[in-house]
């Protein structure tokens, strides 16, 4: 089956239509019915020669969506036929979790992240909220500031990440309240999560979710929904409890927004026992989500699909060219469903 994408001139928007060219051509064709035959017949023959890919044509409706902005056609055309040609068995899903597969809002309302579930909880006092917050207000305009490299970002993001844990650490947290706090949290995955952890699993797809968050938040989370299946793996920041199960420190090395790569996965043997499915999907809301996938040594098509979320027309042309497909301000999975059913995933 043929894939046909149109980009709308003038816009990074992606639009896939059976009649757009049909519909052009047909009209084409009767303005000059009545005269010259020249027009006509090379209208005729277009229609012909476009007719037999048109009919194979492979829809997937929600690149129709106003919040789908792609820089190149193309490439995500001639990416998404070779993904479907490699079926099920060649494929993984490489995933961050906080704004990509949980919600940036709902209702007009910010949600929380992961590390948010626990600052806004009763497990902290109102003065670890103040500071938690404080360090927010200073350093998430720094995380997502377009003019500042992820080099000058860096050690900017240790200095957050560090100083944010060590303050939960002398909240004393205790390892029973993590299920109770989630539950309140306000923490909710994107619209079409249930298709998408549940398409996977039954696929036998392996979906890898590398997170800045908090791991032990990030698996109550998909576990409430009921979706935290055999397939996923998830490498995170986890907390380490003493035999009191009481929050003494963090586990291994810290992940941040901007060394999601080889430099903190210690489970290299997981990419390596799928080593065969070199198609990968790969969904991010940062620029420093892009290497998540260096783990997986042979790569044979990547598509990335990013959220843009927030500071959307500061961060438009660049999030334009380095994902694939960027999503302007979409709560939902529709996008990553319907490529996922495109390849072959939930037919």
């Amino acid at each position: 089956a043929s894939l046909s994408i149109v980009a709308r001139p003038g816009s990074g928007r992606l639009w896939v239509s059976r009649c757009f060219v049909v519909g052009g051509l047909c009209t084409f064709l009767g303005l000059f019915r009545r005269g010259s035959s020249g027009p006509a017949d090379i209208a005729s023959w277009l229609l012909r020669l476009l007719l037999p890919s048109l009919s194979r044509r492979m829809m997937i409706p929600a690149l129709q969506k106003e919040s789908v902005a792609i820089k190149c056609p193309d490439r995500v055309k001639e990416v998404l036929m070779s993904m479907r040609e490699g079926g099920e068995q060649k494929l993984q899903v490489i995933s961050d979790f906080d704004m990509t597969l949980s919600r940036f809002g709902f209702n007009g309302k910010r949600c929380p992240t992961c590390h948010n579930a626990i600052d806004n909880s009763r497990l902290v006092s109102e003065v670890c909220r103040k500071q938690l917050k404080d360090l927010c207000n200073t350093y998430y305009p720094i995380e997502i500031d377009p003019n500042r490299s992820i080099e000058e970002k860096f050690p900017l993001m240790v200095e957050w990440w560090s100083k944010a844990h060590m303050l939960l650490c002398q909240e004393k947290i205790q390892k029973e309240s993590i299920a109770p706090i989630v539950k309140d949290s306000g923490v909710m995955l994107r619209e079409g999560y249930d298709i998408f952890f549940n398409g996977l699993y039954r696929s036998n797809i392996p979906l890898f979710i590398f997170s800045a968050g908090i791991g032990d938040i990030l698996e109550e989370v998909i576990r409430q929904a009921g979706v935290f299946h055999d397939n996923v793996k998830v490498v995170s920041n986890y907390m380490d409890f003493d035999e009191n199960g009481i929050l003494i420190g963090f586990k291994d090395d810290l992940i941040h927004t901007y060394n999601k790569n080889n430099t903190v996965l210690k489970d290299t043997d997981y990419f390596k026992q799928f080593a065969s499915r070199t198609n990968i999907i790969l969904l991010g809301d940062t620029l420093g989500d892009l290497s998540m996938a260096d783990g997986v040594s042979d790569v044979e098509n990547i598509l990335k699909i990013g959220f843009l979320n927030d500071k959307v027309e500061e961060q438009r042309q660049m999030f334009l060219d380095a994902y694939d497909i960027v999503l302007v301000k979409d709560e939902t999975l529709d996008v990553a469903n319907g490529v996922l059913h495109y390849i072959g995933v939930n037919k």
